[in-house]
């Protein structure tokens, strides 16, 4: 607090978003609108396949534009192909980017456009405000809803050499437009779509406990929250209903502008790690680790948790802390489990030998910095071996 009794400054970053069933085609119009002449356009195979880079790229087309498709991107996209899709960005002469497809094609996409503007090699710009100049503009089309890097601050890149997986946090990566379009929900598979929306909810719950959270934050970390935990299991018993769809993708939007102005914490350093070494599904590894990071975190942030609980439908009046702390975390392994998400990192091919390089990793992660509780390696470690 400062001297005149106002909190400490928060700023607030987000692009223009537009949000619902039709708004991939407005890519067009965007791309116009930044004055673009010829566009890369980021995705990976499974995301052209379902057809959704075809009608983007005929709007694109329509609107006068050439573009070039860059597909090499696999999840957890890696350095190299980063460093790959810059060098075809530069061959094209294109001026702007346009992603279609979940974290991996989006953070693939910043991450080319950071190179293309400075010049380096990605791993260069690993922490926090490393980018000194701009992204060439930068348009995403969600098809995922929860890794939310429409919207972010954050772009995560694999350095296989390493074996492990480094953040870039900039305001620079913020993308200049966000088209949230729920109908691109539909071709996901359901276990995908429900790792995808853990990890929504692994975004809410960091961000509202994260010591950068705010007011400006706060209300979007609780409406994701309730948004996901409330309609997650329904949207995976009927997949083609476009509503439940959409209030998923909503919950994902919340939680991605949630996080990128608070950031994270314990979970997502310890799942960068996890990912970094054995290349998992992203959203999976933040399932698999949450119950036990808010067990660990919880008395660092006993009211916070409290209202986290009624965000996910708790009604936790009259209980000891513990008993809060345990209802919490058996509420997220019952939502978790409801989805088929019931792998342990053991039988995810984590082993005791594994854990102390995986903590070591997650320590030196920016997001552990926002903890609210803040640990030591040790303390990290007994998470992972708890999670085996």
């Amino acid at each position: 607090m400062d001297p005149a009794g106002y909190p400490e400054l928060r700023k607030f970053f987000a692009p223009e978003i537009t949000f619902g069933a039709g708004a991939r085609f407005s890519a067009g119009r965007f791309a116009t609108n930044l004055g673009l002449e010829r566009v890369l356009l980021v995705t990976d195979n499974g995301v052209r396949a379902a057809g959704w880079v075809d009608q983007v790229a005929a709007r694109i087309e329509q609107a006068g534009i050439a573009f070039t498709v860059f597909a090499d991107v696999t999840p957890n996209p890696r350095a190299e192909e980063v460093m790959a899709g810059a060098r075809v960005f530069q061959q094209e002469k294109c001026d702007g980017i346009v992603a279609v497809g979940g974290g991996s094609p989006m953070d693939c996409a910043k991450g080319i456009g950071i190179v293309s503007s400075n010049g380096r090699h990605i791993l260069e710009f690993e922490g926090v405000d490393e980018v000194r100049v701009p992204m060439p503009p930068l348009i995403c089309i969600p098809t995922t809803g929860g890794t939310s890097a429409d919207v972010s601050q954050f772009a995560i890149i694999t350095d296989l050499e390493e074996h492990t997986k480094i953040a870039v946090i900039s305001k620079a990566v913020v993308p200049d437009v966000s088209l949230v379009d729920p109908e691109t929900l539909t071709t996901m598979p359901p276990y995908l779509t429900a790792c995808t929306a853990l990890d929504a909810l692994v975004h809410a719950i960091e961000a509202f406990v994260s010591n950068a959270s705010s007011p400006l934050t706060d209300p979007h970390a609780l409406a994701a929250m309730r948004l996901v935990s409330a309609h997650l299991v329904a949207s995976m018993q009927r997949p083609d209903d476009l509503e439940l769809r959409a209030q998923i993708m909503l919950g994902s939007l919340e939680a991605g502008l949630a996080f990128s102005n608070a950031s994270l914490g314990a979970n997502h350093a310890m799942s960068h790690s996890l990912g970094g070494l054995l290349d998992l599904a992203h959203g999976e590894c933040n399932a698999m680790l949450l119950e036990h990071v808010v067990a660990f975190n919880h008395a660092a942030a006993a009211e916070r948790f409290d209202k986290i609980g009624g965000a996910i439908g708790l009604d936790l009046r009259g209980m000891s802390t513990q008993g809060k702390r345990e209802a919490i975390c058996a509420e997220v392994r019952r939502l978790r489990r409801a989805v088929g998400v019931e792998t342990s990192l053991g039988s995810a091919g984590v082993h005791r030998s594994d854990v102390p390089a995986l903590a070591k990793n997650a320590m030196r992660d920016p997001c552990m910095v926002t903890n609210p509780r803040r640990p030591n390696q040790r303390d990290i470690e007994v998470v992972y071996e708890e999670a085996l």
